[in-house]
């Protein structure tokens, strides 16, 4: 999934795939401990997946709190 993509997901879907990423990491994780894994290089692409659902979910949060300080400022 590229970022354009995650840009049109809608909040709900977006933090939901973030927890669905992050448990097949950790699992991929514990595998690849037990035993070396046939791809390994899944381990480096979920964790760029990771990394850019949680950017989209940053920003998204740094602006809400933004307008929302906006808003205060102009009742003040």
């Amino acid at each position: 999934m590229n970022y354009s993509e995650i840009k049109e997901l809608p909040n709900k879907e977006l933090v939901e795939r973030y927890k669905e990423e992050r448990k097949r990491y950790q699992t991929m994780q514990f595998q690849n401990a037990v035993s070396p894994i046939d791809q390994p290089h899944k381990l480096r692409e979920t964790r760029r997946e990771i990394a850019r659902l949680m950017m989209e979910l940053n920003l998204r949060r740094n602006a809400s709190q933004e307008a929302a300080a906006q808003k205060e400022n102009k009742e003040s």
